[in-house]
C-alpha cells in the first residue's frame, strides 16, 4: 500500500462517524495530500471502493504518473462528472469540505446529485491528519529549511551600498531557486529600519541605511513543502535599547521552544514566549501569535496562539516565532521551523540566532 492509500483508507475509516458514505474533496493541498497530485485543477470523490481523481486533458499524462487511484480526464466543469459518479456509486451521504467549498460550487454540486443524494458538510477532516508528518514529509520539510537557510547566508552576503528591501528581497528568492527550490513558500519580507516594526511588511524601494534593523521573514518550499524562518541583521552599531530588544525576544523565543513537547496545549506554548516578554514590558508589543503548523501550506494547523487547545503531537512541524514591535523604532521577530519529538522537539533551522551585525 502507497502512502497515498494508507492516508485515503485512513479517512475512509472516519466515514461511518461523521455518518458520510463518501468525501467529496476539493482543496488543492488536500487532494495533493491524498493523491499525489501537483497540478491546478484536480478534485476526488473518495469513496471505501473506488476512489475518483477528476481533472482536464491538461493533466491527462501528468495524473497518469502521479495518482495511484482511477482517474477520470474530461472537458468542461467537473461538478456535474462528480454528481453523476456518486449516482454510480449509489452514494446517499456525499461530505464535502465545509471550509473550503464556495456557494457558488455547493450551490452548483447540490443541483447536480440525483434525487435521495444529501450533502453533508464536513471540517476539518484532511487538515488534522495532515498535521502529523510521516518521517518522509519530515525529510522533505527539512531539506526545504536548509535551503532556506542557505539563500539567506548567500542573500545577505550580496548586501551593498544601495541596496534597498526589494532588491535584498529578489535576490533572496533568486538564491532559493538556484538553491533547488520550487518556490518562495510566500513573498520575502524585507523590511529596514522603522519599517521592521510593521510584522508584514512587503518589501519597497526603502534602502538599507545603517543604524537600524533589517527584519527577513523568508520561506522556500521542496516538493510542495514549506520552510520559514524569520532573522534580524543590524546595520551599523547597534545600540543598548536594540540590544534589549533583541535579547527580550530571543529569551521569549527559546522559553517557547522548551514548552514544546508531545501532549502540551498549543496556547501554553503561546503562554511561555508572552510571559518573558511581560517581564520585559514588551508584552503590548507582541501582535500575534507565537508560530503555527506548515506544510504543504505555508500557515496550517495546529495554530499556537492564544486560547489554543490543540494538544502537540510527535510529528507536527511549527514555527516558533514571537516577535516585538515597536512604533518609530522598529520590531524584532526570532523565528525557527521546529518538529515535535517524543521527548521534546528538533529544531530544524540550522542558522544561527545571534543579532547579525554588517
Amino acid at each position: 500500500m502507497t502512502e497515498y492509500q494508507s492516508r485515503r483508507a485512513s479517512l475512509v475509516e472516519q466515514f461511518g462517524k461523521l455518518k458520510i458514505d463518501a468525501l467529496f474533496v476539493s482543496f488543492l493541498p488536500n487532494v495533493r495530500y491524498l493523491t499525489g497530485f501537483t497540478g491546478s485543477n484536480g478534485m476526488l470523490l473518495l469513496t471505501p471502493e473506488r476512489p475518483t481523481f477528476f481533472t482536464d486533458p491538461r493533466y491527462k499524462l501528468q495524473s497518469a504518473g502521479e495518482v495511484d487511484c482511477h482517474v477520470r480526464v474530461a472537458t468542461g466543469p467537473a461538478l456535474p462528472r462528480v454528481a453523476a459518479q456518486a449516482a454510480r456509486q449509489k452514494i446517499h451521504r456525499l461530505g464535502f469540505e465545509a471550509a473550503r467549498v464556495s456557494f457558488e460550487a455547493y450551490d452548483s454540486l447540490k443541483s447536480k446529485l440525483t434525487l435521495g443524494v444529501t450533502l453533508r458538510p464536513v471540517t476539518g477532516i484532511v487538515e488534522r491528519r495532515r498535521m502529523r508528518k510521516s518521517p518522509a514529509e519530515i525529510e522533505i520539510v527539512r531539506a526545504a529549511v536548509k535551503i532556506n537557510s542557505e539563500a539567506f547566508e548567500q542573500g545577505v552576503r550580496a548586501i551593498a551600498a544601495g541596496m534597498t528591501e526589494a532588491d535584498l528581497a529578489a535576490e533572496i528568492e533568486y538564491r532559493m531557486r538556484r538553491l533547488g527550490a520550487d518556490k518562495p513558500s510566500f513573498e520575502t519580507i524585507v523590511a529596514a529600519g522603522a519599517r521592521s516594526a510593521l510584522p508584514h511588511a512587503h518589501p519597497g524601494a526603502a534602502p538599507l541605511r545603517p543604524g537600524g534593523f533589517v527584519l527577513i521573514d523568508m520561506g522556500a518550499t521542496l516538493d510542495g513543502y514549506s520552510s520559514d524562518m524569520t532573522r534580524m541583521l543590524f546595520l551599523g552599531r547597534a545600540g543598548r535599547r536594540a540590544k534589549a530588544l533583541y535579547r527580550a525576544v530571543l529569551d521569549a523565543q527559546l522559553a517557547a521552544i522548551d514548552a514544546v513537547r508531545p501532549g502540551v496545549e498549543a496556547g501554553k506554548v503561546d503562554r511561555a514566549a508572552r510571559a518573558v516578554l511581560r517581564r520585559h514590558g514588551l508584552d503590548k508589543a507582541f501582535l500575534h501569535s507565537t508560530g503555527h503548523g506548515l506544510g504543504l501550506e505555508i500557515h496550517e494547523p495546529p495554530r499556537l496562539g492564544k486560547g489554543e487547545t490543540t494538544r502537540l503531537e510527535e510529528g507536527m512541524a511549527i514555527t516558533i516565532e514571537p516577535g516585538a514591535y515597536i512604533e518609530g523604532f522598529g520590531g524584532v521577530r526570532i523565528e525557527d521551523t521546529v518538529v515535535v519529538t517524543a521527548n521534546g522537539c528538533e529544531i530544524l533551522t540550522p542558522t544561527p540566532k545571534e543579532l547579525l551585525v554588517l
